[in-house]
């Protein structure tokens, strides 16, 4: 062994670097925070004071902000065929989970029947596949059924999402359909459900055969029991606890205003943002007010001015006095003409880190 020529200082800046990562989460998924660093001598040193800051990062891993969209289903007549109509869906699809979107709000901006169709109207096409895409693909057999407008749904990209589960994943959350079987066993009633694991579980609860519930496993039973157990959640548990995305909410609005008065949160949304080409550049916006639910509403072809004068029971004259924020997600456009479902993609992406920053946190 070579001897130590260090000197006594040297050796004790050395030591101080010596250090261990850990990862502190707060806020959404998709916003991790950066990594901080501790010594090892403070982390035996502060034992307690760890325990205080893991109880911490626990409550701040989850994300207690929504984001909804809302777009008209009339954008579906657009595609030639029924192959391009069930891959807008798709596209559409895709582009919520992407970017983490709560609930999709379908509106219909016109009362007039497409008959031309040969399925159905746009906005129940276009709601049926949303939701299709969404549920896991083994619950997809207990909640639909053969359907014309389901015909290329297996063409489709598959979403693949946090609660689109693999048999054998062992997980916090599952989403499942409780089975016609109700369990009594020593007198504690409850029900079965189907995770798409190889065993049924037995949840707390008696609940209807049929109904899609969301179940909080319990991983510590036994691998050779015939059954496993779990607990009926909300579905926003996943997400405001453990910081899960799970999935989209599909919501049909009769009218542009339904939009905004039917919203399924206490108080309504309290951030509207308006995507037009007139609006402000979204460079130009440095910071979104905070909010705990905002909606992000796009227009169909001919823009939300038509979707406005389609809507009798709304009272303005100027569709952006509907709205909170006024924006052009992509100014200085090299098209005439920006797709809706372009559009999505466009605004979500520069929106991400703003809505990520402005959305409440109990913290």
């Amino acid at each position: 062994m070579e001897p130590d020529h260090t000197s006594p200082e040297q050796r004790k800046r050395k030591k101080k670097k010596k250090t261990v990562d850990y990862e502190v989460f707060s806020g959404s998924d998709d916003t991790p925070s950066p990594k901080k660093k501790k010594s090892e001598k403070a982390a035996g040193s502060a034992a307690s004071e760890s325990t205080a800051s893991a109880a911490v990062a626990t409550k701040n891993k989850g994300r207690h902000y929504t984001v909804s969209l809302a777009l008209p289903g009339s954008i579906i007549s657009n595609a030639q065929s029924p192959e391009l109509k069930a891959y807008l869906a798709g596209q559409i699809a895709r582009a919520l989970v992407v970017f983490s979107v709560d609930e999709v709000v379908i509106f219909d901006e016109t009362s007039v029947v497409d008959h031309k169709q040969p399925h159905s109207k746009p906005n129940t096409f276009l709601g049926r596949l949303l939701h299709y895409l969404e549920t896991p693909q083994y619950l997809r057999k207990s909640f639909f059924g053969h359907h014309q407008d389901l015909r290329f749904a297996g063409l489709l990209n598959p979403l693949d999402t946090p609660h689109h589960m693999r048999m054998e994943e062992v997980v916090d959350y599952r989403e499942g359909v409780v089975l016609n079987r109700p369990a009594k066993t020593s007198g504690n009633a409850g029900s079965y459900v189907n995770c798409g694991l190889r065993k049924e579980v037995r949840i707390d609860k008696v609940i209807a055969p049929g109904v899609r519930v969301t179940v909080r496993m319990q991983n510590e039973h036994k691998p050779d029991s015939s059954t496993a157990f779990g607990t009926v959640v909300s579905p926003s548990e996943p997400r405001t606890v453990a910081g899960i995305y799970w999935g989209y909410q599909v919501r049909y609005a009769r009218h542009f205003g339904a939009v905004f008065s039917e919203s399924p949160h206490k108080g309504g949304y309290d951030l509207t943002i308006g995507t037009s080409e007139r609006g402000k550049s979204i460079d130009d916006v440095d910071n979104l007010p905070g909010f705990k639910h905002a909606l992000v509403v796009f227009g169909g072809v001919q823009g939300l001015e038509f979707s406005l004068e389609s809507d009798e029971s709304l009272h303005v004259d100027d569709v952006s006095q509907l709205f909170d924020c006024w924006l052009n997600t992509c100014p200085v456009q090299g098209s005439r003409t920006i797709r809706t479902e372009e559009a999505i993609l466009i605004s979500l992406a520069a929106l991400r880190p703003k809505l990520s920053d402005s959305g409440w946190n109990p913290s």
